[in-house]
């Protein structure tokens, strides 16, 4: 997991509110961890239940 992309999302503030981060760069899996304490690791989602899970919260 070390070698991954991570971006942080755009909700996110330098204020240390709620900071979430994805990877993408991992075909059909979507990794997402806590930016404010990245070593306890990631949860890992498959591409088309995360995918689903944003179209849930953009509707």
């Amino acid at each position: 997991m070390s070698n991954l992309t991570w971006r942080k999302s755009s909700y996110s503030n330098s204020d240390g509110g709620q900071c979430l981060e994805v990877a993408a760069n991992i075909p059909s899996l979507v990794p997402v961890r806590d930016s404010k304490d990245p070593s306890r690791g990631a949860l890992l989602f498959d591409a088309s239940a995360w995918a689903a899970f944003i179209d849930g919260v953009k509707h």
